[in-house]
């Protein structure tokens, strides 16, 4: 882990652009003292005498210039963010005023915090675990109110209480067969076996049900990439703008308008859809148009999920069916446009497929396609509960506990010696500890900690 002093002051910036307000945030041993040389209450009092978790009135001077009116807001260890002394400094939200104020902190014994310094102090000092840190990074940067709460809750240490139970029932488990290694003239009875293979069971199914809904809870906090594809003036463009309620994609007669993808973000239901209006795909001598072409079949190949277009008012032709055949193994909507026009193309001849009849000229068929996005990824229903494992480390973690316990399972089954069944064991629970950073390599907690910003 890259060395960090919890013995010095930090400082840094905690909000950012230009607003109202602006926060300097400072945090240690020296943080009070600090502020204090530069503080002038109204009232002349000392920031010393304050009583924690208050608020103060006054100036911030520099050799009796006055660089800012402010207030200040004091907060005792160890009932802080960081477990240490914190101050901040409410000033006017004016980028210079905020750098001045620093720059005077730096100058009396503060150093520059890192990115992620406050947090990871956080939990360096046991006021929260690894996976309630990564939950402070999915609440700054959630998209929609679903995934905004599904880090509330993370934060809140849902999967540190799941983990840790989990953990204590292994270590249960592993003190038992300790007990047996260390104590040789007293061997495991059948009965232990029995037990030990019961409580596996129970720890597998556990571990498989957190895992059945980590690629929801992925989808909660990241969103899906959706690919729109299909021939030129099926109406992609038009689809993007009904969707995102604005005229974002120039809409013409004329095949061939969009020469390159539009992409972007919209929340249907909580779920944060980045949507990709592509190019048309047709044989074209143009050459602009043929690189549109082929940028729209790299997308397909990303997406997860494709809406294929088709003109319900028209006959299938041979590049519809090449669409079809073009990307097979995608989570797919075809989408038959147009039906306002009559309905040549009926949903009953695409077997097996999802297929939702529209018309975006005349708004018919927006909430078909929605409860079909919703059945595709989380079988109709969608709750914050599934972001409790939408975290890819977290998950790779979890899963590598879960065949540790199935090797644990097969070494019980199979009536194997003790100290065999005690490995297995402890890589299970030193993976699930890797989840909450209690085993976890001190490189991955600095990478995790340098995707934060600046003053959190």
């Amino acid at each position: 882990m890259k060395a960090i002093n919890l013995e010095d002051t930090i400082a840094a910036i905690s909000t950012g652009g230009v607003g109202g307000i602006g926060i300097v945030r400072v945090s240690g041993e020296n943080s009070i003292s600090i502020v204090n040389q530069l503080f002038q209450s109204k009232n002349g009092a000392s920031l010393f005498d304050k009583k924690s978790h208050t608020l103060s009135y006054g100036y911030i001077v520099e050799h009796k210039n006055v660089i800012d009116e402010v207030l200040v807001s004091v907060m005792k260890a160890p009932n802080t963010y960081t477990k240490e002394d914190i101050v901040e400094i409410n000033c006017h939200g004016g980028i210079l005023v905020l750098q001045k104020v620093l720059e005077l902190i730096l100058n009396h014994g503060a150093r520059l915090a890192e990115p992620g310094e406050f947090t990871k102090r956080s939990f360096l000092n046991g006021r929260i675990d690894l996976s309630q840190a990564e939950a402070v990074i999915d609440l700054i940067q959630s998209k929609t109110d679903m995934a905004r709460q599904a880090a509330v809750n993370q934060l809140e240490g849902r999967l540190h209480k799941k983990v840790s139970e989990m953990r204590s029932q292994l270590l249960d488990m592993i003190a038992s067969i300790e007990a047996v290694i260390d104590y040789p003239e007293h061997d495991i009875e059948e009965d232990t076996y029995d037990t030990m293979e019961q409580k596996t069971l129970a720890l597998l199914e556990e571990m498989e049900e957190l895992l059945k809904n980590a690629d929801k809870g992925k989808i909660i906090r990241e969103g899906i990439q959706m690919v729109m594809i299909g021939k030129p003036n099926v109406g992609k463009s038009s689809l993007l703008n009904w969707l995102l309620e604005e005229e974002r994609a120039i809409v013409t007669d004329i095949p061939g308008t969009t020469r390159d993808t539009v992409e972007e973000y919209i929340n249907i239901e909580g779920i944060p859809i980045k949507i990709v209006d592509t190019a048309g795909i047709r044989e074209t001598g143009d050459l602009v148009e043929k690189l549109g072409v082929e940028k729209s079949k790299d997308y397909a190949e990303k997406a997860d999920l494709l809406l294929l277009l088709f003109d319900a008012s028209c006959p299938l032709e041979e590049e519809d069916r090449q669409i079809l055949n073009f990307v097979q193994n995608k989570k797919r909507i075809i989408l038959l446009n147009k039906i306002d026009l009559g309905q040549t193309i009926t949903e009953d001849i695409f077997q097996g497929e999802t297929v939702v009849s529209v018309s975006v000229k005349q708004n018919i068929g927006f909430d078909k396609l929605v409860q079909q996005l919703k059945k595709l990824f989380f079988e109709g229903e969608i709750h914050a509960e599934y972001g409790i494992l939408g975290n890819v480390r977290h998950r790779n973690a979890l899963y590598q506990a879960k065949e540790a316990m199935h090797r644990a399972l097969i070494t019980i089954t199979t009536r194997m010696p003790e100290d065999f069944i005690s490995m297995d064991l402890q890589e299970a629970n030193t993976a699930l500890g890797e989840i909450t950073g209690d085993t976890v390599d001190e490189e991955i907690i600095d990478r995790i900690f340098t995707k934060f910003c600046l003053g959190k």
